[in-house]
């Protein structure tokens, strides 16, 4: 008995519930398949993972390295973005270093 024959009476017997599962998992198998074997590079899915996030706006010069800039350029930026620059925006709670509830159990 080939592979493709006893596929195909196992799936008639199944509900269709069922065969449908089976059917989104081979199209998924089949696209997987046909990604690893082409020659360009397969595009990034990146739909779900800052879901609930956040971008910050991001100055044209974040990214610059240091060894780079001049002086004046090294003093704007250290006086712009420098120590304490987010001084009473983050607050953390009075109990941040007690043990959590759960995990008495392990102490």
């Amino acid at each position: 008995m080939t592979v493709s024959v006893e596929l195909l009476e196992t799936l008639t017997q199944m509900p269709e519930s069922l065969q449908q599962e089976v059917l989104h998992y081979a199209r998924y198998l089949n696209e997987k398949y046909s990604r690893a074997h082409t020659t360009e590079q397969p595009k990034k899915r990146r739909s779900g993972i800052l879901k609930g996030t956040f971008k910050l706006p991001l100055p044209k010069d974040f990214n610059a390295p240091m060894e780079l800039l001049d002086d004046e350029q090294k003093a704007a930026l250290e006086k712009k973005y420098g120590y304490g620059s987010l001084a009473g925006k983050i607050t953390m709670s009075d109990d941040f270093d007690e043990p959590l509830e759960d995990l008495k159990d392990y102490m």
